[in-house]
C-alpha cells in the first residue's frame, strides 16, 4: 500500500477533528464542520484551505522566458516582475497536460504553481524539453501554501487590496510570506506561499484572526459554482483548450506546443462544448453520469455536485456544441432515472448576482 504524503499542516487538521482523505497521493481534510458551513463561510466572510499539496517548480535562467513562451499557452510576454498569469501546458494535439499559474520573480526566474497530482508529470515534460540556460527544479517540498478566501479575507489578514494576479513580499502578524491576489473560489482572497517549516505558525495566525478552517470537499463546490475546470475531471491530455471554453488563455499568435492544431479547432469550431447546467428536476449530477437529448446519450458530467448557495444540483460536462447554447434544456440520468436540466452562461454563481 502507498504511503499517503502529509503536507506541514497536518498535525493542524488532527487537532481540529478534520476528517482526512486520500487526494492525489496525499493525506488531506476534506471537511471540519461540514461542507456547506463551509463553503457559505468562503461566499460570506472569510475560509483557509490547506494547499500546500500543490506543486511548485521553479524555472530559471537567461533563456527561461523563451522557454516557457514555447511550452505553455498564454504570451509570457504580457506577465512581469511582481505578476502573474494562468496558463496551460499543452500537449502536441493541444490537449491539456495541466493547468497552472505561472509567477515572475524577476525577468530570468519564474514560479510555476501546479497541480498536486500532476508535479512529477509536469517537471518530466518540463525537463525533457529544457533549453540550455533554462533549468527547471522541483521546489515544492520547500514551501506551504494556505489559500485565504472571501470577501472578508483581506479585511481579516489585515492586507491592502491588490489588483487580481499580482504578488508580492508580506507578513501575516510577523510570519513572513509571499502574498499572491489568486484563489480558486471565485471570491476575493490571497494564496499564502511560506516557507515549510512557518506553515503551521502562519495556520495559526490566520486561523486567529477569524478564518474559518475550509477542506477540500467546499474547494470543490466553491470551484464548480463559478465554473473553473478541474484537471482529471474537466479537462485533461485528451481534451482541447478550445472545447473547454480556454481558449481565452491560449495566445495563438504565437508558436507554442500543439497551437496550429488549436488553431484548426478554433476557425473550424469545436464539435463538443464544456457546458455549464443547473438542475431544473430534483437530483444531483455526479462525474460519469450520462448527458441525454431527450433518450439520447449526447455526453457525460464531468463535474456535478450540489451547489449549497442555489441549493440544488449544478454541474459542467461536455456535449455537442449544437446543445452548449445557455436556455437549452438537457437530461441527466441519474442512477437511472432522467432529470431535466437546464444549460446556463458560464459563471452558474457570481458575486454580483448575490450583492444585486
Amino acid at each position: 500500500m502507498q504511503t499517503l504524503l502529509r503536507t506541514p499542516l497536518y498535525d493542524r487538521h488532527v487537532a481540529l477533528g478534520a476528517r482526512l482523505v486520500p487526494f492525489a497521493g496525499w493525506e488531506m481534510p476534506v471537511q471540519y464542520e461540514g461542507v456547506i458551513p463551509e463553503h457559505r463561510a468562503v461566499r460570506n466572510d472569510c475560509g483557509v484551505f490547506d494547499v500546500s499539496h500543490m506543486g511548485e517548480l521553479e524555472v530559471e535562467g537567461p533563456r527561461g522566458r523563451e522557454f516557457l513562451q514555447a511550452v505553455l499557452s498564454n504570451d509570457v510576454e504580457r506577465i512581469g516582475p511582481g505578476k502573474a498569469q494562468y496558463t496551460l501546458l499543452t500537449n502536441g494535439h493541444g490537449g491539456i497536460v495541466d493547468d497552472l499559474i505561472v509567477y515572475e520573480r524577476e525577468p530570468d526566474r519564474f514560479l510555476l504553481i501546479v497541480n498536486a497530482a500532476n508535479r512529477e508529470a509536469d517537471l518530466a515534460w518540463l525537463q525533457e524539453r529544457e533549453l540550455s540556460g533554462a533549468e527547471v527544479r522541483d521546489v515544492s517540498d520547500d514551501y506551504a501554501l494556505l489559500a485565504v478566501q472571501g470577501p472578508r479575507s483581506l479585511e481579516r489578514l489585515g492586507l491592502a487590496d491588490a489588483p487580481a494576479f499580482t504578488f508580492e513580499d508580506g507578513e501575516v502578524d510577523g510570519v513572513a510570506c509571499v502574498v499572491n491576489r489568486t484563489g480558486y473560489t471565485g471570491e476575493l482572497g490571497v494564496e499564502l506561499l511560506v516557507p515549510a517549516e512557518r506553515g503551521g505558525e502562519l495556520w495559526d495566525r490566520v486561523i486567529a484572526r477569524g478564518a474559518v478552517p475550509c477542506g477540500l470537499g467546499a474547494r470543490d463546490t466553491l470551484r464548480l459554482e463559478v465554473c473553473y475546470p478541474l484537471h482529471g475531471n474537466d479537462i485533461g491530455p485528451d481534451t482541447d483548450a478550445i472545447s473547454a471554453g480556454l481558449g481565452w488563455v491560449c495566445a495563438l499568435d504565437k508558436e507554442f506546443t500543439g497551437s496550429g492544431d488549436l488553431r484548426r479547432i478554433k476557425e473550424a469550431g469545436p464539435e463538443r462544448r464544456l457546458a455549464a447546467f443547473v438542475m431544473t428536476d430534483p437530483g444531483i449530477p455526479r462525474q460519469g453520469m450520462p448527458i441525454l437529448d431527450g433518450e439520447e446519450p449526447v455526453g457525460m458530467v464531468t463535474s456535478g455536485s450540489h451547489s449549497p448557495m442555489l441549493e440544488r444540483g449544478i454541474g459542467m460536462g461536455y456535449v455537442p456544441a449544437s446543445r452548449a447554447q445557455p436556455g437549452t434544456e438537457l437530461t441527466v440520468d441519474v442512477r437511472g432515472r432522467p432529470r431535466r436540466a437546464g444549460v446556463v452562461k458560464k459563471p452558474i454563481y457570481s458575486r454580483e448576482e448575490r450583492n444585486g
